[in-house]
């Protein structure tokens, strides 16, 4: 105990760092237990289409969209997700709606606020689009 207390008084801000990068990791993970979104896994949003009929949600550009997606999925437009308009998902409030983007990134914030706008069960494709492909999973192109 001695030697902590040491180390302390004698590195008090490498000390205060490693207590905030805990502090942030706990936060994290609390939030992350108690949020209305849940993370999936690209099997697990397999499952959630197959067997509850869930919808996917991209919101990447158009025009990555356009170039592969997963079967089946909406497009939501960045800027309609910026502006909180889900007015054309609204037939998909009671479903299982899985929120995707390129990296998993974004799509947090706008399934939160799906979320908070009614939607009952928000999902996000944990690392996104890059995860589907890691996978070896198929997408389709086109209009």
């Amino acid at each position: 105990m001695d030697q902590y207390i040491e180390f302390i008084t004698n590195h008090p801000i490498l000390s205060l760092a490693w207590v905030g990068i805990v502090f942030l990791i706990v936060s994290g993970w609390i939030k992350s237990k108690f949020s209305a979104v849940r993370q999936i896994n690209p099997q697990q949003l397999t499952l959630l289409i197959n067997r509850e009929d869930g919808q996917v949600i991209d919101m990447r550009a158009q025009k990555e969209f356009n170039n592969g997606r997963i079967s089946g999925a909406e497009h939501l437009s960045p800027e309609n997700a910026k502006k909180s308009d889900f007015s054309s998902l609204e037939k998909y409030k009671t479903k299982p709606i899985i929120v995707v983007c390129t990296t998993g990134m974004t799509a947090q914030s706008t399934a939160t606020t799906m979320s908070k706008a009614g939607f009952e069960r928000v999902y996000v494709l944990a690392g996104g689009m890059g995860a589907w492909q890691s996978a070896s999973l198929p997408t389709t192109t086109g209009r």
